[in-house]
């Protein structure tokens, strides 16, 4: 008897070390099936290179993960091209509209506490937007004549640049307007800053188009009402120094300066050459959503592994998965452009791949800043990757080239 027991646990044993060698082994298979490529990541690293070579990039820093490991980093060319300055990969770049996603999460980080519903209007909490006025012809700004709301502006819309605010980088009288009324007017502070975007004409009724905003700016006033701290504060508290982003914020010390990337710019003849207004890394009391953060690309990937991994990272978490889910769905009611994307709340979203006509997967989320800095987030892949550079102005060239040349090296 002893002996057909034993037999019984010694066929129950293997058979169960067999099921569990399987599983290991296909999920094995699984992770071999998703890697990067390395010597496909090697093209993606010539092809930098040879951009840098032919002048029409000073450097770039690239850095990838996948699977939670990083399995790609690159610092290419240099970070001024008139020191030569080799560029490496712990040096600080102005991050301007990557800002965006970060103030987006911060200002959900209120809504999980409770403190609004997403479709509360936005004068309850900021009572100046109450009397917004819309330009009758945006071609003619304020000189056209202004009418009234045709309904309240919305905090989910502000999130998804569907409130009917512009950012002033357009060509029309608004666009004019607002960004000599929020950029080129001296502000000594956030509040300042959205007190005088209230009194600015706005581009066109609530929820009736897509046009990106300085909203964000509008955000981060209401993270400074909600919460009672400024949003340098609170970001440094929430998400910066929990997450570890050492380097992210909006003013540099001396010693994290030395590591600021030069800004550069094209002259006519389309020579890359160094900018000459230098952006201002210390002094700065604008703690805005719209832009202004510095960061590294180390930094910018903690946060979006955090995005990735749903709102957790390290055992602590900063967002719930379904507030992550939220923000990553189309937001737009179909008014983003973009064949293929939507627009969620802080991030463009892929939600149809075949439209994109592109390298990717559906349900990635991303976005850009104005010195050419891009990041994108694919669940799917479980992947984050991030490029930074510092050229003026902005163009998607080589954004969309980073996630064709990133998505080839897929196996």
């Amino acid at each position: 008897m002893k002996i057909r027991v034993f037999f019984i646990f010694k066929n129950m044993i293997q058979k169960t070390l067999s099921t569990l060698l399987l599983a290991l082994f296909i999920s094995y298979l699984g992770l071999a099936q998703t890697n990067l490529s390395p010597e496909r990541l090697a093209r993606y690293d010539a092809y930098f290179q040879n951009e840098i070579d032919q002048g029409k990039l000073p450097g770039v820093i690239t850095l990838v993960y996948k699977n939670g490991e990083k399995v790609h980093e690159s610092a290419l060319g240099v970070s001024n091209i008139s020191t030569q300055a080799p560029m490496k990969s712990d040096q600080i770049f102005y991050i301007q509209s990557m800002t965006k996603p970060i103030i987006t999460t911060a200002f959900m980080m209120l809504y999980e506490e409770g403190h609004f519903f997403l479709n509360d209007p936005l004068h309850l909490y900021l009572p100046e937007f109450k009397d917004a006025k819309v330009a009758k012809d945006p071609e003619l700004g304020s000189e056209g004549g202004l009418e009234p709301l045709k309904s309240p502006i919305t905090l989910a819309q502000l999130m998804s640049h569907t409130a009917g605010f512009s950012h002033g980088l357009g060509s029309s009288k608004v666009d004019k307007e607002v960004i000599e009324g929020l950029y080129y007017t001296p502000h000594p502070d956030i509040a300042t800053r959205v007190s005088a975007y209230a009194k600015l004409p706005m581009i066109g009724q609530p929820g009736e188009q897509w046009y990106y905003s300085a909203t964000p700016d509008i955000l981060a006033r209401l993270i400074e009402v909600i919460s009672g701290k400024n949003p340098a504060e609170f970001l440094q508290e929430r998400l910066f120094g929990p997450l570890g982003m050492k380097d992210t914020g909006y003013n540099l010390n001396d010693e994290q300066n030395q590591r600021m990337v030069t800004l550069h710019t094209y002259n006519e003849q389309g020579k890359l050459i160094i900018a000459e207004r230098q952006t201002p890394t210390s002094g700065n009391t604008v703690f805005a959503g719209a832009n202004a953060l510095f960061s590294t690309a180390h930094d910018y990937s903690l946060f979006a592994r955090m995005m990735l991994n749903g709102g957790e990272w390290e055992g602590k978490r900063y967002l719930s998965s379904k507030t992550v889910e939220l923000m990553t769905l189309p937001h737009d009611d179909g008014l983003f452009l973009d064949p293929g994307k939507g627009f969620g709340f802080g991030f463009a979203v892929i939600d149809d791949l075949a439209d994109t006509n592109a390298l990717g997967s559906e349900g990635t989320f991303y976005w850009s800043g104005a010195f050419c800095t891009y990041f994108f987030i694919d669940p799917k892949e479980d992947l984050v990757a991030i490029f930074m550079t510092q050229v003026s102005p902005f163009s998607s060239y080589y954004e969309n080239r980073f996630r064709q040349m990133i998505y080839q090296a897929v196996e």
